[in-house]
């Protein structure tokens, strides 16, 4: 895992566009090793639909008091997004060195009896770490903040899903609601998406693994929305009628590969077993997420193109401030007042350190 340069197809397997996976052959798409085509194309729109279009981050900067500090913000936390490699690597390296010497009986479930890793039980290798080889005290301490973050961050995700519903569904629908009314929606609509969580719960237990489903959730989810995002900016011809369409096929294009690839639904379906072997749910299911998530993002840049195209050419008045094309010159001024050569300075060294972390680990 180390290595971010993988090849298409693992050594010693015969690629292939037919849809087979067998003993030494195999469609390339159906590789799930991380190979680098996946990575250089998926993981930036993962990225920047999360940094950039997520509510519960923007809604961090749209709170600054002025651009130069929202500008700085990010930047601090571009810097500090680093460190994760390194938090999440080194903990699991000594739990994995611990495990084989067998000197922690609670660690022995990680290896087997040739000390290779166990990868089921080596998801729970932080938390085995803090059960049996932390001082009870120091256990306490990091449990509470383990929590407390977990609590900040569960608050952060319910109140920008209420707001989203509240204010860009409820309100537009209901224009004279009052701001009682409001909050009592707001309420109702962090209970219901509390309650869509704990019923999702058995859906993650039963995937593949923790980061491989969470990736997974992202992969189909990002595409439309950073399409509409990224050309949007770009392109002024685009319009919401565009923009809407590219977001309603991208998600059911996402929430399709999530139905084929949940386990509770193979399981209800009658499919216990997995789909046939060469039948169309079963490519579907087996097509590597980051494949299927550019295959999303191919289609919805397609269908926001072409219904705009197809559609009333938005106002000028409309699309003031919102593209480099419509940006004037009161606006480029008022933005170069708000940064200097040290937030020039601070990026570049942030994206030679992105440039350096890609080429050291390659293997």
């Amino acid at each position: 895992m180390f290595n971010l340069w993988k090849p298409l197809i693992p050594a010693g397997v015969e690629g292939t566009w037919a849809p087979v996976k067998e003993a030494g052959r195999m469609a390339w798409y159906f590789n799930t090793n991380y190979p680098w085509l996946g990575m250089l194309f998926c993981a930036p729109i993962i990225g920047l639909w999360y940094w950039c279009t997520d509510q519960y981050i923007v809604q961090r900067t749209l709170g600054a008091p002025d651009e130069r500090e929202a500008r700085r913000g990010t930047i601090f936390a571009a810097f500090l997004k680093l460190l994760p490699v390194f938090i999440f690597i080194i903990p699991g390296m000594i739990a994995l060195a611990l495990a084989r010497t067998g000197e922690v009986p609670g660690l022995n479930g990680m290896v087997d009896g040739s000390g290779r890793v166990v990868p089921e039980a080596a998801q729970a290798a932080f938390p085995l770490l803090v059960q049996h080889i932390m001082p009870s005290g120091l256990r306490g301490l990091v449990v509470a903040g383990l929590l407390a973050a977990l609590m900040s961050s569960l608050a952060g995700v319910f109140n920008a899903c209420s707001t989203l519903f509240t204010m860009d569904f409820y309100q537009k629908l209901h224009p004279t609601a009052s701001q009682h009314q409001l909050v009592w929606i707001g309420r109702v609509a962090t209970t219901v998406m509390v309650l869509i969580g704990f019923a999702w719960i058995p859906v993650i237990q039963g995937a593949r693994g923790l980061y491989e489903y969470l990736q997974g959730m992202q992969a189909y989810l990002a595409p439309p929305i950073f399409a509409v995002f990224f050309f949007g900016v770009f392109m002024k011809r685009l319009n919401g009628a565009g923009c809407l369409s590219a977001l309603i096929v991208g998600f059911v294009l996402g929430v399709f590969r999530l139905a084929v690839d949940t386990p509770v639904t193979l399981k209800m379906a009658g499919y216990e077993q997995g789909y046939a072997a060469g039948s169309f749910l079963w490519i579907v299911n087996n097509i590597y997420f980051q494949y299927y998530s550019l295959l999303i993002f191919v289609v919805s840049v397609l269908v926001l193109i072409g219904v705009s195209y197809l559609t009333e050419e938005p106002s000028e008045a409309q699309l003031s401030g919102l593209t480099y094309a419509t940006v004037t010159e009161e606006h480029r001024r008022e933005s170069r007042r708000s940064w200097s050569q040290v937030d020039v300075i601070s990026s570049a060294v942030v994206m030679l350190l992105i440039v350096a972390a890609y080429l050291y680990f390659n293997g």
